[in-house]
């Protein structure tokens, strides 16, 4: 279908603010009478403290206050919380404090006494496992996503010596799931591979710290946040604000700003503990607060990807086809309650290579190391570069193409997913991989794979991955002012992706809407913002395109609505264009969308938001409660059916060039390809495929957590030592596109595309590393320079095969 906007590069409204350097992040925002707070964190990864004295701190000039755990809610273990008299990762927040500057709070930090009680620790899951082995928490040391339940849980000693040195051991799992006959599948294939992998943790390396700023004025608290999301984020805060004792902030007292985010990618897809911390502060003090992390805060606040030490048993027929599954995974899931990449993970497996049957086990175990969170693509991403390979090595074995073994195995529009085996609205991954292949001129890549130049060899990586990329029943919400201009609002954040302004332009579209007569309302709760999706797991293009349609479909029968009322006949006997509504037997017989906005306000009721649908969420209900009078409200739930998971899937192709003396490998070129159904925003959609590699090769050349076993001691709190992918290791050849097929369950035939990229790209990269190296398979990332060199020596590696955080 021809659209006059979607599909078409436009200029977001943002963008003036964020070259000039206008645009305003949480920390740049100043109000009269502002003072600072610091953090005092835990100096160990787990302890309890007792006998806190602040009388010093208290007594420094310009301190204004100290807040301590007793001060601030806490949450059911094992939430994650505000501040805390047992920390379980080093720089774990214990108390707070506020003062005229950020220097005078943290000098009197530096006053403040306390007992701490060292207690046990562990940075490796399998440790805590081992029968005796320490626990990361005093109530349990493993957690179930599928019972929500924290307990104790020790393997036997039979567990651990019955396999190899490397192998991963397979005790009681926590979760669990299974279709199919997989005895029957591994009986009936010719190849049965079983490798144990390694996935490192790492942090999300948000460029913003999660600085927050609160004021509390009239009794109503006003919080800047640096967020991902909007109008998500306003649902937990009642919990994270409200003092103790207390009735729960009501919503209509509580104002969010988050205009602008420097990156997320999962962390801060909703409120979290830390950012209420100003809120408190302000309303004890009667003043605003703003607390600042720091980037080494930020490596212990800013939440992780967890890691996996995990196995997987595939077996596979003589074409290639996969035949069964068996997958266990042990799951580092921090202290506190984490994120269930593990389920994910398996849900990857399911869509991607539709095995007729499979077993998911899986133990989520509780470390002394940073929490854990969704980081993009959670789970599904890990699992496309430890399985990926796989196929590379499974195709050699049995001699078919690498191409083949990936399309007799891919999804279409019959594929299956999780463990239920249900649909999925659409999957085009044939399509994606040929899209690949051609616009990465693949023939001739692999044509120059193996050739030398001096030390110099050249490889080459195909990667697939997956994740879903759609949700519904969220609002739409927009308005029609007696101006003439479309207010759209958006409850979407400002995560870089301009979603907020690509998935509104379908209600200019469905309204035939002149685009320099819109105007989007984000960023500001102030402004009416409607009931949205976190910006995370992909779904945002899928989800609030659907929002949008729903509000623009209100917005259009109420036009119809008023221009029969005032002109006669029927709403089925008029049309709109040229932003009129007119009688299609008779066009002199017609209305302007502003003279239908001032109808609006005459007549009210559901025309001008004094009466809306019962359905709408509360939030909606309370922005729509601010607009009334103002114009036509077009508002109303996304309501269209959806049948079956969204699969937004991805693939890239890559090619690079390894020095065999030094182990260092460059990028020579990548090409990324989308599965993400139509289109919104072209150039949108290039800046995710390439902005998602670049963090795919992070993750498998430098990107991982470093903790000393012995001591709980980070090795690694800032960018020098934690490196992400600079402008000089990215390829010199950076190709984007997409396969642009509708999906069916969505009014334009978008769906998501921001998760897969990263990890279709940290496949590909882990392939080429492997065919550089002749068939290399390390089952572990990253893959580092010491790492091929020792290998190509001859030597051992510098860590036990199933360590993790390792140096």
């Amino acid at each position: 279908m021809a659209y006059n906007l979607i599909g078409k590069n436009f200029t977001p409204p943002d963008v003036r603010a964020k070259v000039t350097g206008q645009a305003k992040y949480a920390e740049d925002y100043k109000i009269d009478g502002m003072v600072f707070c610091r953090l005092l964190t835990s100096p160990v990864p787990h302890a309890r403290i007792t006998n806190i004295n602040t009388a010093r701190a208290l007594a420094l000039p310009g301190v204004i206050d100290v807040l301590l755990p007793d001060d601030v809610p806490r949450f059911k273990a094992p939430e994650l919380q505000i501040l805390t008299d047992e920390p379980m990762f080093i720089g774990d927040p214990i108390l707070a404090v506020a003062a005229i500057d950020e220097q005078t709070a943290q000098d009197a930090i530096e006053l403040i006494t306390y007992d701490i009680e060292e207690l046990p620790f562990t940075v490796d899951p399998l440790v805590s496992l081992y029968p005796g082995g320490p626990s990361a928490r005093t109530d349990g040391n493993v957690y179930s996503y599928m019972s929500d339940n924290l307990t104790s849980l020790n393997w036997t000693a039979r567990d651990f010596a019955s396999v190899g040195e490397d192998e991963l051991p397979q005790g009681e799992p926590l979760d669990q799931w299974n279709y199919g006959d997989i005895e029957q599948g591994f009986s009936d294939s010719a190849l049965v591979l079983d490798e144990t992998f390694i996935t490192a943790g790492q942090s999300h390396h948000s460029m913003e710290t999660r600085t927050a700023m609160a004021n509390w004025q009239n009794g109503k608290c006003y919080l800047y946040g640096s967020t991902q999301s909007q109008t998500a984020v306003m649902e937990d805060l009642p919990k994270y604000i409200t003092p103790v004792g207390e009735d729960e902030v009501p919503l209509e007292n509580i104002v969010y700003i988050a205009e602008f985010c420097g990156g997320g990618f999962g962390s801060k897809a909703r409120a979290y503990p830390v950012m209420a911390l100003p809120a408190h502060f302000s309303r004890k003090i009667q003043r605003p607060v703003m607390l600042r992390i720091s980037r080494a805060e930020e490596y212990f606040l800013g939440s992780a990807r967890p890691g996996f030490q995990g196995r997987i048993k595939m077996g596979f027929a003589a074409d290639g086809r996969v035949t069964a599954v068996d997958l266990y995974v042990v799951h580092e899931n921090g202290p506190y309650s984490g994120f269930d990449d593990f389920d994910a993970a398996a849900s990857a497996v399911t869509l991607l290579y539709q095995p007729p049957a499979m077993r998911m086990r899986a133990v989520s175990v509780q470390t002394n190391t940073p929490p854990r969170g969704a980081m993009r693509g959670p789970g599904e991403n890990q699992m496309a570069v430890a399985i990926e390979p796989l196929l590379e090595k499974a195709a050699n074995i049995l001699n078919v193409d690498s191409i083949h073994i990936r399309k007799v195995n891919a999804a279409d529009i019959n594929g299956k997913y999780y463990a239920n085996q249900g649909p999925v609205t659409s999957a085009y991954q044939r399509e994606a991989i040929d899209k690949a292949l051609e616009l990465s001129d693949w023939d001739n890549m692999v044509a120059r794979s193996g050739s030398r130049n001096g030390s110099k060899v050249r490889g080459v990586g195909i990667g697939q991955a997956f994740h879903p990329a759609g949700r519904n029943g969220y609002d739409g919400l927009i308005r029609l002012t007696p101006d003439g201009k479309l207010h759209i609002h958006s409850g979407a954040g400002n995560l870089g992706t301009y979603s907020h302004t690509g998935t509104s332009r379908v209600v200019a579209e469905v309204l035939k809407m002149n685009w320099e007569n819109c105007i989007i309302q984000r960023g500001d709760s102030r402004k009416q913002l409607p009931w949205s999706p976190t910006q995370s797991g992909s779904n945002t293009s899928f989800t609030m395109t659907r929002q949008s349609y729903a509000a623009a479909m209100d917005a259009l029968d109420k036009l119809k609505t008023i221009a029969y009322m005032v002109l006669g006949g029927e709403s089925k006997d008029y049309d709109i264009a040229d932003e009129r509504v007119f009688n299609v037997n008779d066009p002199s017989l017609s209305l302007s969308y502003s003279e239908c906005a001032q109808e609006a306000i005459r007549l009210a009721g559901i025309f001008d938001g004094s009466e809306t649908p019962d359905n709408l969420h509360e939030i909606t209900k309370l922005s729509v409660s601010g607009l009334i009078g103002t114009g036509l409200i077009g508002v109303a739930k996304d309501m269209i059916p959806r049948e079956g998971v969204v699969a937004g899937i991805a693939v890239g192709v890559c090619e690079i060039e390894l020095d065999t003396e030094t182990g260092k490998y460059e990028i020579l070129s990548y090409t990324g390809i989308s599965d993400c159904g139509t289109v919104l925003h072209p150039q949108s959609l290039h800046t995710q495929i390439k902005g998602g590699a670049v963090q795919g090769f992070g993750m498998v050349s430098s990107e991982k957590h470093i903790y000393d076993p012995q001591n709980g001691l980070p090795g690694n709190i800032g960018f020098l030592q934690c490196k992400p992918p600079t402008y000089l290791d990215v390829p010199r050849v950076f190709i984007a596109g997409a396969v642009d097929l509708p999906d069916p369950q969505n009014p334009v035939g978008a769906k998501g595309m921001g998760e897969p990229p990263l990890g279709c790209a940290a496949a590909a990269l882990a392939c080429a590393i492997s065919n550089a190296l002749g068939g290399v398979y390390f089952n572990r990332v990253p893959v580092t320079p010491d790492m091929i060199v020792n290998h190509l020596s001859g030597q051992g590696q510098s860590f036990r095969p199933l360590q993790v955080n390792t140096a």
